[in-house]
């Protein structure tokens, strides 16, 4: 299937081709939320993604104007990633994983006390992990 051919219209199938896979999100989670830049950094996340797919999500998520890439300025032959308009777009997403997983699995990786955080102010939470990425790391793990 081509880059911009999809199977239908719809919004959700829309979604699933450019993010359905698990590796794809995970990349994103690791920008959003361990504010990860560089690629050495990703690649060491606890699931243990191959360098070969870790280089093709990035490469994918460029193409698709998720993510975006510079020249490390203190070593120019290292890549910086950072997260794009559409990208951040994607956190409330995230956030509505986070909140159904953690509602349909105990003992996951998450505070409850974030959990209620979002509950009550997702707006809040949404513009506070906006505002920190690409600047340092916002953890679901933190109490609220």
């Amino acid at each position: 299937m081509k880059k911009d051919e999809l199977r239908s219209e719809c919004p959700i199938n829309y979604a699933l081709e450019y993010l359905g896979d698990k590796w794809t999100l995970l990349v994103i989670r690791d920008l959003v939320f361990e504010g990860k830049k560089f690629f050495k950094e990703i690649l060491n996340s606890k699931e243990g993604i191959a360098t070969n797919i870790l280089t093709d999500r990035l490469k994918r998520l460029e193409s698709l104007g998720v993510v975006e890439s510079r020249p490390y300025e203190k070593q120019r032959k290292f890549k910086v990633y950072t997260l794009t308009e559409k990208g951040i777009d994607l956190i409330p997403i995230l956030l509505e994983l986070i909140i159904w997983s953690a509602k349909h699995k105990d003992g996951l990786n998450v505070s409850p006390e974030f959990i209620e955080l979002v509950k009550k102010d997702k707006d809040g939470v949404i513009k506070a992990i906006t505002e920190s990425v690409g600047t340092n790391k916002f953890s679901a793990n933190r109490e609220a």
